[in-house]
């Protein structure tokens, strides 16, 4: 008879609901953030970053796209571990924990922001809704 317990990634069954298989609920506080909040948030985030870089660059510049790219990364790197997440985050009611639990620190938000800047990372998910650079980062984004 064959043994029932997973050897792999690939043998775990998919999760009933995003974040079960990391103990979190279904639904309300600490239930991983769904994607429409997700693509608002990244939206606010990206919307204030070009705002901003308007200030030093005109819009069509190769500067401005630049700049647009550095601010968004400085918010995120910034506002992750001292506000639990960025503008948007916040706004749309989610933060970012590590899954080990206590604070994010610094590292995470960096490993975090650099695969999310490179967006692939972020179009990988898994059946807990988490990205590649939230899996790398041991992070997930939950409803505050």
């Amino acid at each position: 008879m064959p043994d029932a317990t997973p050897t792999t990634f690939g043998q775990l069954e998919p999760s009933r609901w995003p974040g079960e298989r990391l103990g979190l609920p279904d639904e309300g506080p600490n239930s991983v953030g769904r994607v429409g909040r997700r693509i608002v948030a990244l939206l606010i985030d990206w919307g204030v970053a070009i705002l901003i870089a308007l200030l030093f660059a005109p819009y069509s510049s190769l500067l401005h796209s630049w700049l647009t790219l550095g601010i968004f990364v400085l918010m995120q790197v910034v506002f992750i571990p001292t506000i639990g997440g960025s503008v948007g985050h916040r706004l749309m009611g989610l933060r970012i924990i590590p899954i080990a639990g206590g604070w994010v620190g610094l590292w995470r938000p960096v490993v975090r922001t650099l695969l999310l800047a490179i967006v692939v990372p972020a179009l990988v998910w898994d059946s807990d809704q988490r990205g590649f650079h939230d899996k790398v980062a041991g992070t997930v984004l939950v409803r505050a």
